[in-house]
């Protein structure tokens, strides 16, 4: 038994062994130190039991790589999207392009001019990276952004409600997530909610009965994570900056996913953009650019010059304000949006909502063949993603789906669990893995794992 301990490889050769050169590339010390350790330390617990009776240095690394293979002590990790759940909140929201990423990353990687003018060589503001862009392509005055949207409401309220009513339609007092509700979020920013109108139905009269002299702003919440139908009626954004104009009142609409194409377009149901907010005469917008503007987590407001100029000084603006990160991201995907185009081509979020159907019936064929060449049976379904995101409650695209035999529950667990982390549904009784939110790299990874389902048969 000594003979064996004596065996052992020392961890500092293992560490410097050219076998494991590739995992010390991609763990830092810390963890690839823990990680000889612990293989080492297993190797001891055999030979104290009597499991191994003789091995040799190329036994060691070869655990040491394969222990690899499932060793990651981040918990934030790429997973694949298979529940055709396009801006999927818990999966985090919309996808940024690739080539973006890249160039983002010498941002981050390097020192940079978030805060200092190039042309004169004295300090800058941070917002001066993206105002220009957001005003040229919504038609707004001022642009400013924050670190999501329901910053920007508090931001907002705080500013130009702190101590005033802000009136509000009783249908529109929405949760946004995670039990985050207007009437929470007014009271944080020191508002007073004046409520009018009923769930279903609220008038033009119900506004302007409201006004009086404590009433500071008439706020307008866009339903974007949910829908009242049936017998229903709200009033129009030009109706309410009209009285908002007669009254000299402050206007303002959380208008919520950011959309900045007009999606009737390309044969998905309409949703009102940025531009038309802007037009109508509101005088503050706000948008978030991780929803349906498929770009970074942030808050944007949109609006009249002088009330931007307001809110730049605002206390929490330092609370709130966004980094290197988010501010090179968002130009860059605003960028694309200079040219429609280009923006549905290579923003992920607007590729996949506007995809057509045969694109994604052809990656499934692509799965469906792959699959059965190793010995796995599946058929392909027709479905219908979601865009999600609580951007479009109600809205779905055509897709399709690779549809797995089997127990339902045990799939999903196999897929989602272990090295390569799979996020499917179960539709009708049946597990599957949409297609519509898989590209076409994450087909050979799914294979890969597909080929250890024989295991769990």
């Amino acid at each position: 038994m000594q003979n064996l301990f004596r065996k052992l490889p020392k961890v500092d050769i293992l560490m410097n062994n050219k076998e494991l050169s590739s995992i010390k590339d991609k763990l830092s010390y810390n963890a690839f130190y823990e990680l000889v350790t612990k293989e080492i330390q297993i190797f001891r617990d055999k030979i104290k039991s009597g499991l191994i009776t003789d091995f040799t240095t190329d036994d060691v690394i070869k655990c040491i790589l394969n222990s690899a293979k499932k060793y990651d002590r981040n918990n934030l990790k790429k997973i694949i999207n298979g529940t055709g759940v396009i801006i999927h909140t818990n999966l985090g929201r919309s996808i940024i392009n690739k080539r973006i990423f890249n160039r983002v990353s010498e941002i981050a990687t390097s020192y940079n001019n978030l805060e200092y003018q190039l042309s004169t060589g004295k300090r800058g503001n941070r917002n001066s990276h993206v105002e220009a862009i957001l005003c040229k392509l919504t038609g707004a005055e001022g642009a400013l952004v924050v670190n999501n949207n329901a910053a920007a409401v508090v931001i907002c309220l705080n500013e130009f409600a702190k101590g005033g009513n802000s009136i509000v339609s009783r249908g529109e007092l929405v949760e946004i997530g995670g039990s985050f509700r207007i009437p929470e979020i007014m009271e944080l920013s020191g508002a007073q909610l004046k409520e009018v109108g009923t769930t279903n139905k609220t008038h033009i009269q119900d506004y302007e009965k409201a006004i009086d002299e404590n009433t500071a702003l008439i706020l307008k919440v866009h339903t974007s994570n949910f829908k009242i139908l049936g017998f229903t009626e709200s009033v129009e954004n030009k109706e309410i900056a009209s009285l908002g104009k007669k009254k000299n009142i402050l206007t303002m609409e959380d208008l919520g996913s950011g959309v900045l194409v007009d999606f009737s377009k390309y044969g998905v149901t309409k949703e009102p953009t940025v531009q038309e907010s802007i037009a109508s005469g509101i005088d503050i917008v706000t948008i978030s650019g991780d929803k349906l503007l498929g770009g970074p987590q942030c808050g944007i407001i949109l609006g009249k010059k002088e009330l931007i100029e307001r809110l730049k000084k605002n206390p929490y603006l330092r609370a709130f304000r966004v980094d290197k990160l988010v501010l090179s991201t968002l130009e860059m995907t605003l960028d694309l949006y200079l040219d429609e185009r280009e923006a549905i081509k290579e923003i992920p979020t607007l590729r996949m909502i506007t995809e057509k159907s045969e694109n994604v019936l052809e990656k499934a064929n692509k799965l469906y063949e792959a699959l059965l060449e190793i010995g796995i049976k599946t058929t392909i379904a027709k479905t219908r993603a979601k865009i999600g995101g609580g951007s479009m409650p109600e809205e779905t695209v055509p897709s399709y789906a690779i549809r797995f035999q089997g127990n339902p529950e045990t799939l999903e667990k196999f897929f989602r669990e272990g090295d390569i982390n799979i996020i499917g549904r179960i539709h009708e009784n049946n597990f599957i893995i949409d297609m519509k939110t898989i590209f076409n790299e994450d087909i050979p990874v799914i294979v890969e794992k597909a080929k250890l389902l024989k295991e769990l048969v």
